[in-house]
């Protein structure tokens, strides 16, 4: 098989875990016979100092011919304590989601044994959950018109969905739900927000056509609740885009650490991969930052892009293994079991593409 892939490493920690989520990607292109050639662009802060604009042009152009894009991060803490700074590394972010039309992201809350530990959620709720998240993309307050009063002390963001946004997702979650466990939880507010009521009234029409998928709907306070008292009730959550980003990082105590969850976001062409953990600039070229969540992200690239389910499943169990001889980066760490065995990224690194090469 041959692929174009484009890394764009981004922000922060961005460049250290996209080293070795490239790394496995071709470790596994050597050892399956795959062609993948890769490029590279720029995006975010990094590219906001260079040429002025989060998203340059060139690295659209580069995403829009590539097969699939894998991605490190954006941001950076200054724009974090300037909330007055028009131009944003976030902006890059969410413009090429748009272009791209990646209206679908896909967060599978994929839990490893040995991290049991490592979560603050008792290891007897954790132990089985299996869940994966549709969080809407492109619709939403992310995208919605936007206002500031003259006097700067009035802000609006519109919370806008149209009904096909929300058909289109749908249909992903239940045919994805129909390989699963056959369950799909549609999170929403819609007591309040008439936007949610679009949603909710949107899904419940979508459902009839999936009758050996159930379906239930839940308020978004409830099922931030419900996600820490009982996750394993949940296999597929359905949900729009402010509520699937919160969620999403709520799940990610579930797994042990952010630095553990992988992510795609999808439409009907390129896919886009990426760890959803951030740019994380306080630990930014100290080799602290976990690479699991790119090279998980890579496995999820080989799937769900190319279709190469055998060779994904060569990466998660590379990944298993490492996590199996209790190796961990300092985020996963047990400080009194750990010991000698906490790596820093370019060891974790290398020892995910030793068990790969076996």
């Amino acid at each position: 098989m041959k692929k174009n892939i484009l890394v764009i490493p981004g922000d922060g920690i961005g460049p250290e875990v996209t080293t070795w989520g490239k790394a496995a990607l071709k470790q596994i292109a050597k050892d399956y016979g795959h062609d993948f050639t890769f490029d590279e662009a720029l995006m975010g802060h990094v590219a906001i100092e260079q040429t002025g604009n989060p998203l340059p042009d060139e690295t659209l152009e580069k995403g829009r011919k590539s097969d699939a894009i894998l991605f490190g991060a954006v941001g950076h803490a200054m724009y974090d304590n300037d909330p007055s700074l028009k131009v944003r590394p976030e902006q890059g972010l969410l413009k090429i989601r748009k272009e791209l039309g990646l209206y679908a992201n896909l967060r599978p809350i994929l839990l490893f044994d040995e991290l049991l530990q490592a979560s603050s959620i008792k290891p007897e709720i954790l132990r089985g959950t299996d869940i994966l998240f549709f969080r809407e993309l492109t619709g939403d307050v992310y995208f919605g018109e936007k206002q500031r009063s003259e006097d700067r002390n009035t802000a609006s963001d519109l919370m806008i969905y149209h009904k096909y946004e929300v058909e289109r997702i749908a249909h992903k979650a239940y045919k994805a739900a129909q390989q699963r466990n056959k369950k799909v939880c549609s999170v929403d507010k819609a007591n309040v927000l008439e936007s949610s009521r679009l949603w909710r009234e949107t899904v419940q029409e979508i459902a009839k056509q999936y009758p050996d998928v159930e379906t239930t709907h839940m308020f978004i306070d409830n099922a931030a609740m419900q996600l820490i008292k009982d996750p394993k009730q949940f296999d597929v959550v359905l949900t729009a885009n402010l509520f699937g980003d919160i969620l999403t990082d709520e799940a990610s105590q579930i797994a042990g650490s952010m630095g553990m969850l992988a992510s795609a976001s999808v439409g009907d062409g390129t896919g886009f991969f990426e760890p959803i953990h951030g740019s994380a600039h306080d630990i930014a070229g100290k080799n602290l930052a976990n690479p699991l969540a790119s090279v998980l992200s890579g496995a999820l690239m080989l799937e769900i892009s190319f279709g190469l389910k055998e060779e994904a499943q060569t990466v998660v169990k590379a990944v298993d293994k490492v996590l199996k001889e209790g190796y961990r980066t300092k985020d996963i760490a047990d400080k009194q079991t750990a010991g000698d065995k906490v790596l820093g990224t370019r060891e974790m690194g290398e020892l995910v593409l030793k068990y790969l090469a076996k």
